[in-house]
Parts: C-alpha cells; structure tokens; sequence
C-alpha cells in the first residue's frame, strides 16, 4: 500500500520515505502487522522531516525501524501427562535511546516475529509518550495457556525464563505482561529469574503481586488511562462520559477495567465480547458479575449473559460495533475494528473512539472515523496508562517504596492528560488540530530522534 502523506512534505522527502518503506516490505515479507505500523508512523512524518532534513541526513528513519536486537529461542517443557512440548520465545529490543527497552510479553498462540515487531515498533512511540525515560521493546511466545494446569503454566514459564534471563535486567530490559500473561505467570517468571540469578532484583519484571514489589494500580491501568484519554477529548468538545452510552469489545484485563472506570465517571457500559461473540446487557454491564466470570470462573461472556438473566443477550459470532454507542473503546486485539463497523458507529453517531488494544482499527477504519469528524485515540497515546503504571513500578522498586492506589491513581491521571494534551498541542502546531494520530506519532518520534541524534551514530 502506498504512503498516503497526512501532512505535506518536500518531493524529496517523500521519494526517501516510500524508499524506505519498499525496503520494509522486501526485507520483512510476511510481517503485515508490523507493515501496517510502520506505514501509519511514516504517513505521518513528511513535514517533520521536511522541517528538520538533519533527521533525514543522519538516515535515523531507517535505524529507527530497524531493531537494536531481535532475539529468538526454543521453550521446551513438560505436560502433567509428560509429553514434551516445544514452543518458540521471542524478545525484540527495538529502541533504548530514551531508557532500558520496555514492553510486555505475550503467550497467545498466534505469536510470532512480526506480531512481536509491530507491538515493539509502538511501543517506543508509546513508551515516549509518558516521558518516563523507557525505550521500546515487546517478546513472547506462541505457547496457548488456556486448558493448561498452574504446574504446566510454571513449568513452561520457568523454561522461557532459563533463556531469556540472559537478555533482561532492570537496566536492560524490563518485560510486563500482556495477553496470556497477568500475575501468575509474572510469579513463576520472576520466581525462575531469581533462582537462576541469585539476585532479588524487583525492577527486572513489572506486574508483580503487590506484596513483593508490585504497584497498586497495575491491574487497572491501561483500562483506566484509555477512558481517561477519552474523557480528556471529550473535554476538548465540551462533554464528558457522564450518561454517555459506551460499548467495549473484549473481556480481558483491559476491557474490565475500562468498564470499571467508564462506570465511575458516569457512563453506561452495554457490551463485552470475546472470540465466540458478544454480550448487549441493557441495564449496564454488571462488573462483579463478570468479574466473578473472568477472574474466578474463567468463563465465557456467554455464561455472564446466562447468569445476568432477561437484560442481557448473547450474540454469537457477531461484533460489538453493530451496537449503537456514543464511545466506542475497541479493548480486545489488532485490526478487530474494520471500515464495514467503523461506517457502522459512524452511522449510529459514535462521537469518540479510544483504542484499549494495540492497533484494533484497521487504516481504512481510522480514516473513515476522523473524516466523519469522531474523535479519535490511538493505541500508543490512549492505551500507554499500561506502561506508565509499570514504569512507577519500577520507580517504586528503585526506592524500595510502596505507593498507595490513590497516589498511583493520581499520577496516572496526570500523565494521561499529560499525553493528551501533548498529541493535541502537536497535532495542533503542525496545521492539523484534533489528529491525535499524528499528534502522537510526531510527538513520540521526535522525543526518541532527538535523543537518538544526541547519542551519536546509535
């Protein structure tokens, strides 16, 4: 897909940038996730560039989507039945110019290179954002834990950390979690780390239990900044999520807490989802009961629909945007939000989207969004709440403190308005007011290029 410039720039820079992004697609053929993530941030950057040729001169765009260090390993490990089973590790180092790399991992059967690359490539911007000196980074595997016993999920854990244990430190690289990978695995992962390195070093992974080095407020996070970003864009409409009508696609971690938040500030949440289908709850979603599904239960939002009783409605294989909705909060995966229910919520009125996910909208659905005039959050500035909880986690460890939920709260809202009005005040500057897509990504790539050209020929 060609560049489609959302700012003007000079013929040359324009030619050096399609240049670039052809090399892209020869040198990494069959990654079309991390494609999409370099296209959209190169869209974006003509007039920087332009303004700036020395970023152009020093070729800083090519070091920039190229990875410091791409590390893959084999996880071998043993079910309670004894077979053996071998999966494959990733960790991509992208960029550390701004801090140690930083990003989560992710257990989930469709993990490969380019799925970890495109979450490591927006993670740098993303990481920029907050201005909490972190770099980029992101790793995983393709192991699936659902079906798996606790003793399996240990055992697998522990096999991935005797490789990767090599790679990490808290001056290094500091990996989180992600999908398929929340308190329990975090746990053995450290617990392995620890045995293999005799060091109790708290800051080499974040989302811990709060009683051994975690931070309150980890959790919640990245559901509570993606609302707080929205009800910073509202604000600049002159609303807020007071008795706003909002509908949220998935069931996770960050679907639950982005309802939990949403409730807060007033609005009525109707849906959840996840692969098998959707829920529409007419009174509002019921958070202790589908907490009690997701997080006890383990269930499905099917048996949440069955428990709920007559307000509530399960919709197999169908998609929450169908459902009328002033906010949308797409919470779930990558592209699950297409041009077909982007004119859908358009249709409906949807007033602002705000991505709890990384990249859940797919190009075309983001640009029918903002030509209808919806306000629109991307993943690396509305869902960034997420990594800067853990990089206050590693601050916390670095000072042997431990800061109350309030106080993690408090500055969480502070650095999501932060983030905010940044991505506004840039998109602003650069002649396109209210496009937090280039808002975010020129703010993110000028903070990691001006450090990058400080450090030299990096």
């Amino acid at each position: 897909m060609p560049l489609s410039p959302r700012l003007p720039g000079s013929p040359d820079v324009l030619a050096a940038l399609e240049e670039t992004y052809d090399g892209v697609l020869r040198r990494d053929p069959g990654e079309p996730e991390f494609h999409q993530a370099v296209h959209e941030v190169l869209e974006s950057l003509p007039a920087v560039l332009s303004a700036r040729p020395r970023l152009s001169a020093s070729r800083l765009i090519e070091r920039l989507i190229e990875p410091e260090r791409q590390i893959m390993f084999r996880v071998p490990w043993q079910d309670d039945a004894g077979r053996v089973h071998v999966n494959r590790g990733f960790r991509v180092e992208f960029n550390g110019a701004l801090g140690p790399y930083k990003g989560g991992l992710r257990f989930h059967p469709t993990v490969n290179l380019g799925i970890v690359k495109f979450l490591g490539f927006e993670q740098i911007f993303k990481n920029a954002l907050t201005g909490l000196g972190i770099g980029g980074g992101k790793g995983g595997s393709d192991f699936d834990p659902h079906g798996r016993s606790d003793d399996e999920i240990m055992r697998f854990c522990q096999s991935f950390m005797t490789e990767l244990y090599r790679h990490v430190g808290e001056h290094t690289d500091v990996p989180a979690g992600d999908i398929g990978v929340g308190g329990r695995e975090i746990g053995y992962l450290f617990g392995q780390y620890r045995r293999v390195t005799n060091r109790w070093e708290a800051g080499v992974l974040t989302g811990k239990g709060q009683g051994w080095g975690g931070s309150a407020g980890r959790t919640e996070a990245t559901g509570y900044g993606s609302v707080l970003f929205t009800a910073e864009m509202l604000k600049r409409r002159g609303e807020d999520l007071d008795g706003q009508q909002v509908v949220v696609s998935g069931s996770g971690n960050v679907a639950i807490y982005s309802i939990e938040k949403a409730q807060a500030l007033g609005a009525n949440v109707i849906t959840v989802s996840d692969s098998g289908g959707y829920v529409v709850d007419e009174k509002g979603i019921d958070l202790d009961l589908l907490k009690h599904v997701k997080e006890v239960d383990r269930g499905r939002v099917s048996d949440y629909a069955e428990m709920r009783g007559a307000s509530a409605r399960f919709v197999p294989a169908g998609r929450v945007w169908d459902v009328p909705a002033d906010i949308a909060l797409p919470s779930a995966t990558q592209n699950e939000l297409d041009a077909e229910s982007a004119r859908i919520l358009v249709r409906n009125g949807v007033k602002a989207v705000a991505e709890g996910a990384n990249m859940p909208t797919t190009p075309e659905a983001v640009h029918i969004l903002q030509d209808a005039g919806v306000a629109f959050g991307p993943g690396k500035a509305a869902n960034a709440g997420g990594v800067a909880v853990s990089a206050l986690e590693m601050r916390q460890n670095a000072g042997r403190e431990s800061w109350t939920f309030a106080q993690v709260e408090n500055e969480l809202t502070r650095i999501m308005r932060d983030i905010h009005d940044t991505c506004f005040e840039t998109a602003d500057r650069y002649g396109v007011p209210g496009d937090y897509v280039v808002g975010a990504n020129i703010a993110g790539f000028e903070r990691v290029a001006d450090a990058m050209l400080a450090q030299g020929l990096i």
